[in-house]
């Protein structure tokens, strides 16, 4: 692969890691699970993590399960929708973060799980 997730000159290869949160193991893993089976994304990690953010005024602490889909940039806006449709969060976290460089097969494998 030699495009970056722009089209670019770098070797991330268009793809991207998209990020979501849950409040819940069992909703984070079905999600997870349908995302894979929708193609919409190669493969899914699912973990905790401890998250502190500001929300009605106050700063909450707490625990979360964080999801971390390996995508193509270009599936970004159906798995977005696909997230959001899904969601509890009245705001659920749905970022995308490009891959800068990765091994070719990897990047290959990705693009090759996801559908077009």
């Amino acid at each position: 692969m030699t495009s970056d997730p722009d089209g670019g000159g770098g070797s991330g290869g268009g793809v991207v890691v998209v990020t979501t949160t849950y409040d819940d193991e069992a909703k984070a893993r079905a999600l997870a699970g349908a995302v894979v089976r929708e193609r919409l994304a190669a493969c899914a990690q699912v973990y905790p993590v401890r998250s502190v953010f500001r929300w009605d005024g106050e700063v909450r602490d707490c625990a979360e399960w964080r999801v971390d889909f390996k995508t193509r940039a270009e599936l970004f806006e159906r798995l977005a929708a696909f997230i959001g449709g899904r969601h509890g969060y009245d705001v659920p976290e749905v970022v995308a973060v490009p891959v800068a460089a990765g091994s070719a097969d990897y990047l290959a494998w990705v693009v090759g799980e996801t559908t077009g």
